[in-house]
Formats: C-alpha cells, sequence, structure tokens
C-alpha cells in the first residue's frame, strides 16, 4: 500500500527525508479492530510535534484523522461492518493514518457524516474529541445548563478552538469569549458563534471589563498558556477552573492556589493509550457529533485543502501548522 513516511526525527520539512513516499504491508486488524481504506485525512499540530520528537529504524507513520470505508472487521467488532464509512483519530501508539490502509479499534471510530463529503469530514474527528472531552469531561460543564456563566477560549481560530466555540455556543448556555489576533481570524471565530472576540496579542483584563465580565468562570487555553498563565489566573474567579492541552516545558500552578483554582489537562489519546474502561466514550461523542452535522447543529472547520495525500503536499501542511498560522484545518483526499 502506499505511505508517507519517516525515520529520523526533528529533520527541517525542507528535507527530502522529512516526509516521504513509499510502499508498505497491508496491515492485519486484531479483534476490535477495523481495516479501512483511507480516502481524506487531516494534519494537525500533533503530526509535526512526533515528526520532531519520535522516530526509528523501521518507517514511521504519522496522521491522526481519517475518513475512510471499512474493508474488513475483526472477530469481535461489533459496531460496524465491511462497507460503513466512517471518521475517526486513531491512537498515538499505532501507525498514523498518512496510508492507503490503516488499522483502527472500533471503540474510538464513528460513522461519518452523511451531509460531508469526505474531506470536509477529515477535518472533524480529533479537534472534536478534544474540544467535547475539555467542555464535557474535563470541566464538568453540562449541556443545556451554564447560564450567567462564562468561559474564555485562548487560541479560538485553530483546530480545537474552531470546533469547541462551536459546541459552547451551541449546546451550552456559556457566554462564549474567543480570543484571536489578526482581523481574519476574529472574523471567524465570531462566524463560530462566539459572543465576543477579543485580542489575545494585547492584556486581556481590560478587554473583558470593556464587555461588562470582571472574571470569567471557565478558562480553556490552546496555546502559549505559560505565556498567558498570569492574566489567565486574573480574570478567573475564585474557584474557577482552568483548561489546557499545549505541551509546556514547565508550568508554575503556584499563583493558582490563592484562588484555589482547579488545573485540568486534555489529551485525546488517553482513553486509546490506556485502554480506559470508558475507551468507547469517544465512539459514542463521535456519532454525536456526527448527527449534530447532519442536522445542521455543526459545521465542518476545514481551513484550506492541500490536494492528494503524498509527501510533497504533507510538508506544504507541516510547514503552515509550523508557521502557527493555520486557521481551521488543513485536509488532504485520495491517494
Amino acid at each position: 500500500m502506499k505511505a508517507v513516511v519517516y525515520t529520523q526525527p526533528g529533520l527541517p520539512i525542507q528535507n527530502p527525508q522529512s516526509l516521504y513516499d513509499t510502499e508498505l504491508p497491508t496491515p492485519t486488524p486484531g479483534a476490535r479492530d477495523l481495516l479501512v481504506e483511507v480516502k481524506a485525512i487531516a494534519v494537525n499540530p500533533v503530526d509535526t510535534k512526533i515528526r520532531a520528537s519520535r522516530g526509528g529504524e523501521q518507517p514511521q507513520v504519522l496522521g491522526w484523522d481519517a475518513v475512510g470505508v471499512v474493508r474488513e472487521v475483526g472477530a469481535e467488532v461489533t459496531l460496524f461492518q465491511p462497507g460503513d464509512e466512517v471518521f475517526y483519530a486513531g491512537a498515538i501508539d499505532r501507525p498514523g493514518t498518512y496510508s492507503e490502509l490503516h488499522v483502527v479499534d472500533e471503540r474510538i471510530v464513528g460513522h461519518k457524516p452523511r451531509s460531508l463529503d469526505n474531506a470536509s469530514a477529515a477535518a472533524l474527528p480529533l479537534t472534536s474529541i478534544t474540544a467535547w472531552e475539555l467542555l464535557f469531561d474535563r470541566l464538568g460543564v453540562v449541556e443545556n445548563a451554564g447560564k450567567g456563566q462564562s468561559l474564555l477560549v485562548i487560541g479560538a481560530a485553530g483546530g480545537v478552538g474552531s470546533i469547541l466555540v462551536q459546541l459552547a455556543s451551541k449546546l451550552t448556555q456559556l457566554t462564549v469569549i474567543g480570543t484571536a489576533s489578526r482581523p481574519e481570524t476574529q472574523a471567524w471565530v465570531k462566524e463560530l458563534g462566539a459572543h465576543h472576540v477579543i485580542d489575545h496579542s494585547k492584556p486581556i483584563a481590560p478587554q473583558l471589563q470593556a464587555l461588562g465580565l470582571d472574571t470569567v468562570d471557565y478558562v480553556i487555553s490552546l496555546t502559549h498558556t505559560d505565556t498567558y498563565l498570569a492574566q489567565l489566573v486574573e480574570v478567573l474567579r475564585p474557584q474557577g477552573k482552568l483548561a489546557l492541552i499545549d505541551d509546556l516545558a514547565q508550568l508554575d500552578v503556584m499563583p493558582l492556589k490563592r484562588k484555589s483554582l482547579s488545573l485540568h489537562w486534555e489529551l485525546m489519546f488517553t482513553r486509546s493509550l490506556y485502554k480506559t474502561e470508558d475507551m468507547i466514550k469517544q465512539h459514542q461523542l463521535l456519532e454525536r457529533v456526527s448527527k449534530l452535522i447532519d442536522d445542521g447543529v455543526l459545521k465542518t472547520t476545514v481551513g484550506e485543502h492541500f490536494g492528494t495525500i503524498n509527501a510533497d503536499n504533507l510538508k506544504r501542511a507541516h510547514a503552515v501548522i509550523e508557521s502557527g498560522k493555520a486557521r481551521g484545518k488543513i485536509v488532504l483526499k485520495g491517494f
């Protein structure tokens, strides 16, 4: 099967060996696995982070977003059958989705939204899982609740932010404040449903005060949390909640003590990595997201379509993500 791989970590994306096209053997599904023919993928920051830090003697396959068609099922599979169209974000401890055929545990897979084409659907799984778990599992926000409370989303125009703003504004009664620093990204966040948009390159507290908010109840920080931490502690109400996803060299949490603030980490791969008892919740939430898309409640967060799945186009995608200027998701379709 065709695949895009690398072996040596940390190579600049311009290097011919940073990602290259090759042929690999077809994988064999395990008892609870699906063998999926990959039709479209999306590229995420985790792809670039793994490429920078993890390699090996054997070719490494990146990619943690896919849409495809089930070709084979394992002996214990109950949720899917051959021919089903599916979407999912895979597992970080297994080969990724930059390949024509891919094996994935059924418990982290959902049926593709019927109303979307493959590329548009590929933009959704990883960010939808991350955003859903942040909001409902980590922070404990309750659907259709939160009236009179507020949520501040730092970095709301990125992949996770784009779906998080939609979930919070459509499924809860929270007042949603998103941050973005450019006019085009500010307009995007507003279009996605944020009640207010402020600029994270400027002091946060005065902008919130101008909106009539001295404090907020929840903060979800999606980027550069160490840079903003002092400001986030300042604007969180006493006993408020802070959730984050970014990788930090270190984080001093002592400033949270005075206000009894709680800190919540989110990694969407935790359930699959540890085979937790509630691993199937990712299947269930993807099924819910699929229905919300088909019902017109949520919309895809595609930012750019980079064409066919091959090394050259994936290098372009990695370069954009590494620049920090991506808006929404970058997708690719077909081999």
